[in-house]
């Protein structure tokens, strides 16, 4: 593993296959107007180009200290994101979906604290379901299913929106 730049407390996972040799972005921040437009489907973005945005996603991801990362973020309009709960903690699981769904959502909600590296500096109390039931394409096409719940809940939660044009914060 090696140290994340500009991330100094956290050690970054070694990426290898598909998701390594990306290349770090720049960020589009709020109020960039591609933030809130809704995304088209992955799936009509051939299978090499969908393999570079993802690798270029956990490279910026990594590189910014993020949890999760949305294609639109880096001015990429395709329903895309990936995301690393355990990364910070030293248990690295990246995630990469491919026009990913939210199936279902728990009645039961909370509300905590997020953050946004397109809006940063500007922490935001949301309301959301506590568990949900995820629907994404991997990078060879395979459909997954996952129930989430706690962190892991909360960030594809908070990157499905970005694919939908929603962000944290009101205009």
């Amino acid at each position: 593993m090696a140290e994340t730049p500009g991330a100094s407390n956290f050690r970054r996972p070694l990426l290898t296959g598909d998701l390594a040799g990306g290349t770090v972005r720049a960020l589009v921040f709020w109020p960039d107007p591609r933030l809130r437009q809704r995304c088209e489907p992955a799936g009509y973005l051939p299978r090499r180009d969908q393999r570079r945005l993802v690798a270029d996603l956990l490279e910026t991801l990594y590189h910014a200290a993020g949890r999760g990362l949305a294609a639109p973020q880096v001015g990429a309009m395709w329903r895309v994101f990936v995301m690393d709960a355990g990364w910070k903690a030293g248990r690295p699981e990246p995630l990469v979906a491919l026009d990913p769904e939210i199936l279902s959502s728990s009645e039961t909600t909370e509300i905590a604290e997020e953050q946004c590296l397109s809006i940063p500096g500007r922490p935001v109390l949301v309301r959301r379901p506590r568990t949900i039931t995820l629907g994404w394409y991997d990078l060879d096409g395979r459909h997954h299913l996952r129930q989430m719940s706690g962190p892991e809940a909360r960030i594809a939660q908070h990157e499905v929106d970005h694919l939908d044009g929603r962000l944290i914060v009101e205009d």
